[in-house]
């Protein structure tokens, strides 16, 4: 079914969101500082709105995507009251502390709140193949879901609104990485032969998949605090990250990352838990343990 939703904010992430609900064949509203920018966006049938207030009242439901959460309260402070009785959501990138922050403030003016995490490039948006992650209460969710599913698949993380950011933060720091293991390894594959990015990536694009278990491997055991060395050790991690440190050194393939991996590993070991599993590793990671 087809609904009123507002856009402010029309940088390039606002300007597909706002594409995505027309192509979805939902009335878009949407406003931006900079004049001109929703020209396109009103050739494919939005209306632009003379002015956030204006937004407001156009739409029950109200996305929000600026530079920051300062940049939200500059452009929502004065026309706060228009909040009353609608739904924001807002999809700007921030901190955790910020989105319970703009939670508080949101229900201070008598609107319901969901904050977002966009998991995705801006040509990404729309595909259902990509996460959009939310996090409020679960029936504002649960409202206004299948118009936001017009984004992406949409992911309610829970009630605590700083929960879509912490995600976000968190996943951002898997795919930085894995990416730059990515690098270290096309570097160290092609070192010695020519063997090029691609051809490494075909092979790793399937490893992936492996490390993808390992992961759901070890979740149970980081939650329950036991570590049973039962596939591969410490002791055994030990000795392989240090085959990588060689044959990286020997090329000069510098990313730093085995070198990250030989100090935790050695933590590790040196603590006696050189017979647990890799997931021992997360209580250094946490801090619990001082060498």
């Amino acid at each position: 079914m087809s609904a009123n939703v507002t856009v402010l904010g029309l940088g390039a992430m606002g300007t597909a969101l706002a594409g995505a609900f027309l192509s979805a064949g939902h009335r878009t509203t949407v406003w931006n500082r900079t004049a001109g920018r929703a020209d396109a966006l009103v050739a494919k049938g939005a209306a632009e709105a003379a002015g956030p207030a204006e937004g407001l009242a156009a739409s029950e439901l109200v996305v929000v995507c600026l530079a920051t959460y300062g940049t939200v309260r500059e452009v929502l402070d004065p026309v706060a009251d228009g909040l009353a009785g609608r739904t924001l959501v807002n999809l700007t990138s921030g901190t955790p502390e910020e989105a319970r922050e703009t939670a508080a403030w949101a229900a201070a003016h008598g609107a319901a709140y969901l904050d977002g995490g966009i998991m995705t490039t801006p040509p990404g948006i729309g595909d259902p193949g990509f996460m959009l992650l939310y996090s409020g209460e679960r029936a504002v969710f649960d409202a206004h879901r299948e118009v936001l599913a017009a984004l992406g698949d949409p992911v309610h993380l829970g009630a605590d609104a700083g929960l879509a950011s912490l995600y976000d933060t968190a996943l951002l720091g898997l795919m930085w990485a894995a990416l730059t293991g990515w690098l270290h390894g096309a570097a160290l594959a092609g070192a010695d032969g020519g063997t090029t990015a691609t051809a490494f990536t075909e092979v790793a694009g399937r490893w992936m998949k492996a490390v993808g278990v390992f992961m759901n491997t070890y979740a149970p055991q980081v939650d329950a605090g036991r570590y049973p060395g039962d596939d591969a050790t410490l002791d055994v991690h030990a000795a392989a990250v240090e085959h990588l440190v060689h044959a990286s050194e020997a090329r000069g393939i510098a990313s730093g990352l085995p070198e990250v991996f030989r100090e935790l590993t050695r933590r590790g070991v040196e603590a006696g838990h050189g017979r647990d599993s890799w997931a021992r590793l997360v209580e250094f990671v946490r801090g619990e343990v001082r060498a």
